[in-house]
């Protein structure tokens, strides 16, 4: 059964059918919080989900889902990490230019086995959140513009501004932050292939760990 149809089942009453629609997207949500909080992964998925059950009556299309998820994966984030920010700083943050290197300077724990991976997470995180948000959205789920402008809910022109510009910075970070110009250049040429890749690692890991 497609997305809509499980949907339509659990809004009749199906536990089953939610079940199985969370089981389907629950990898997919904790490699949303992998690299952004981590250590309090466990908990941010199920708020996720559990805000999804309680808020489902807005999905309009029930073939979206999916991005209907992520956005709210997306809110959760950003509610948790300015909770952690006015008890840290006191101050308001603007995510289009704070990143999560600012907010907590330190490696992230993925068991990435090649430099290449850990070099695109290290580079990710210094990159301001939402724009770290939209690549990680466009390398590891293979959302578009059209589809990122749903999950945001920010005209699609923004978007692909948003993925241009994320992308310079991006490639900025790896360049600078890179052990070498060999590693970069290697991490560069096929930096698709890369992500791909650390999505599978990210895949088999368990969140909070």
């Amino acid at each position: 059964m497609d997305d809509a149809l499980l949907f339509e089942a659990w809004c009749r009453g199906d536990r089953r059918a939610g079940a199985q629609l969370f089981e389907r997207h629950y990898e997919a949500i904790a490699r949303f919080f992998h690299n952004k909080a981590r250590h309090d992964a466990d908990d941010l998925i199920q708020r996720t989900f559990l805000r999804c059950v309680e808020t489902h009556a807005r999905i309009r299309d029930p073939a979206s889902f999916r991005y209907y998820l992520f956005g709210v994966a997306r809110n959760v984030l950003l509610e948790y990490l300015e909770e952690k920010g006015r008890r840290q700083r006191r101050e308001v943050l603007n995510f289009l230019s704070t990143s999560i290197e600012d907010l907590a300077p330190t490696p992230s724990s993925a068991l990435a086995r090649a430099r290449e991976e850990r070099l695109i997470l290290h580079a990710l995180r210094r990159i301001p959140l939402e724009l770290q948000i939209i690549l990680e959205l466009y390398y590891w789920e293979e959302l578009r513009a059209r589809e990122l402008a749903e999950v945001l809910d920010l005209p699609e022109g923004t978007i692909r501004t948003r993925i241009r510009r994320a992308k310079q910075l991006f490639e900025a970070e790896i360049a600078r932050v890179a052990e070498s110009p060999a590693l970069a250049h290697s991490t560069l040429c096929d930096l698709e292939g890369w992500a791909r890749r650390l999505r599978g690692e990210l895949g088999r890991e368990q969140p909070g760990n």
